[in-house]
């Protein structure tokens, strides 16, 4: 389970290796992503609040990087932060995200980015629920839900 120390120290001084890379020239991603998908992934952009596709969206299943499908966060580490945007506890793995201090509009912040292919995701916050105390603040537009698969029978 990563804590707030965790995450300040890969933020400080170096992230988890990502279990894959994924690199494309501006171009590919234009191409590919919607206007507002790219203006959050590729510009560190961000949504408004309360009027996103998984704000209050609590079906079972997996988040994943609309840029490159990697596995970000299960549906089970979601919980309702009142935020405004979709809020998690925990990543899917340790090396799922990485991390990047954010001194942008006079705040201090951890950026939150996917570990394959760089894409803007968010922040973190060290207010979230115990035991770990951690508020992952995303944007819907950077994420794709993926229903649980029902059990093979048998």
């Amino acid at each position: 389970m990563l804590r707030w120390i965790d995450v300040l120290r890969f933020a400080k001084y170096g992230n988890p290796e990502p279990s894959r890379r994924v690199e494309r020239p501006a171009a590919a991603w234009a191409a590919q992503l919607t206007p507002a998908q790219l203006a959050v992934l590729r510009h560190k952009g961000t949504e408004s609040p309360y009027r996103n596709a998984y704000c209050r969206t609590y079906a079972p299943g997996h988040y994943h990087c609309v840029g490159c499908g990697s596995l970000l966060f299960a549906a089970t580490e979601k919980y309702h932060a009142i935020s405004g945007w979709p809020s998690f506890t925990q990543p899917a793995t340790k090396n799922a995200v990485r991390y990047a201090f954010d001194d942008s509009l006079n705040m201090e912040r951890i950026e939150v980015l996917c570990n394959v292919c760089d894409g803007h995701l968010g922040h973190v916050f060290p207010d979230g629920p115990a035991p770990a105390g951690l508020r992952y603040c995303l944007n819907s537009v950077s994420l794709e839900h993926r229903p649980a698969q029902p059990a093979p029978p048998g």
